[in-house]
């Protein structure tokens, strides 16, 4: 019997048992996530160290890391949970967005595990899984929500309609809030990753510069970002301080630019969930780990009474755990792929 007649015979179960597989980008990472909210085994091997050396990501050492590190990452995730691949019910694989080299891994390697285990494979969004990390760390969470989504790659104000359904209110026209916090970095002189640096760099500074806020007042759309002026104008206030022989001080530089970056989000993602109605506002994607947006965003979420939902740091940024969570869903509503699954760099946001 070929693969996909087995599949097509395949009896969806009540509380399946899913392995997440993210390769992305510089994590190679493995979850093995019970009934979709239950993590049985989680494991992260990261190639960070490598990267920093180059200052940022390089596709190539990343591609090359997931390949040896894919395989140990499964049997730990095993091991820690006292399976074995036949007591998974099926493979859940980031199929984008994100480095194309390194997703064909992850892709590759899902799609031998379901071929020789004849278990269905489940093509996941990286992006949904971001936004399922939330149904992590509240085992009761249910639609409708709002979700900040905030990375390096993308920035949005998502309404969270059902499980299946995202209605995406905002994004940004251009940079990304993760992609901003690297470019300052750089021009900080702090080491990759940028985001935890700056940080760190904040803490010891004071919001005293004076920078834009992002499409405050922009009527066109009142949910999108905009940080690509932002960006620059932190370089051209350490390039203009240069050059006049004055000092930069780099702390307040950090503190200013992170106030400006993080208080735009909160702002939009608290409108938007009084605007419609929502009760609820969760943060995903690996700026949510940044302590700044924490506080504030609870802080804030107090004052106006909104339920706030915040995953682990951990579970922010990227992890198997939250394709899995996904995988979950998607293996409910029984969409399943083929061997001829492809990885693809470009997901839309939807």
């Amino acid at each position: 019997m070929s693969y996909f007649e087995r599949i097509k015979e395949y009896k969806i179960k009540e509380s399946p048992i899913i392995m997440g597989i993210e390769t992305s980008c510089d994590e190679t990472a493995v979850a093995i996530i019970k009934n979709g909210r239950e993590i049985l085994a989680d494991e992260i091997i990261s190639s960070a160290t490598e990267h920093a050396k180059f200052g940022g990501v390089v596709p190539e050492i990343a591609s090359r890391t997931h390949t040896t590190a894919i395989l140990t990452a499964t049997k730990n995730a095993l091991d820690k949970a006292g399976l074995t691949l036949n007591d998974i019910d099926a493979f859940a694989v980031t199929q984008g967005a994100g480095l194309l080299g390194a997703l064909l891994v992850g892709v590759s390697f899902a799609k031998s595990l379901a071929f020789s285990t004849g278990k269905p494979l489940i093509p996941v969004s990286h992006i949904r899984g971001h936004i399922s990390a939330s149904y992590l760390a509240d085992k009761k969470l249910e639609p409708p929500f709002i979700t900040i989504l905030a990375s390096g790659g993308h920035t949005a104000i998502v309404a969270v309609e059902d499980y299946y359904n995202i209605n995406v209110l905002g994004s940004t026209l251009d940079d990304a809030v993760g992609e901003a916090f690297d470019k300052v970095a750089r021009v900080l002189g702090l080491s990759y990753p940028g985001g935890p640096n700056v940080e760190r760099l904040a803490k010891e500074g004071k919001n005293v510069i004076a920078l834009p806020k992002m499409l405050k007042n922009y009527n066109g759309g009142e949910f999108d970002f905009s940080y690509s002026g932002l960006k620059t104008a932190v370089i051209n206030y350490v390039h203009n301080q240069t050059a006049k022989g004055e000092s930069v001080n780099k702390a307040d530089v950090a503190c200013s630019f992170q106030c400006s970056a993080i208080d735009v989000l909160i702002d939009k993602a608290v409108l938007a969930s009084k605007k419609f109605g929502y009760k609820t506002i969760c943060v995903s994607g690996g700026v949510g780990a940044n302590g700044y947006l924490r506080e504030k965003l609870t802080e804030r979420a107090n004052k106006e009474k909104i339920k706030l939902v915040l995953p682990e740091k951990r579970y922010c940024t990227d992890n198997g755990a939250m394709i899995g969570a996904e995988g979950y869903l998607q293996y409910k509503k029984g969409n399943f792929a083929n061997l001829e699954l492809n990885a693809s760099a470009v997901i839309p946001l939807k």
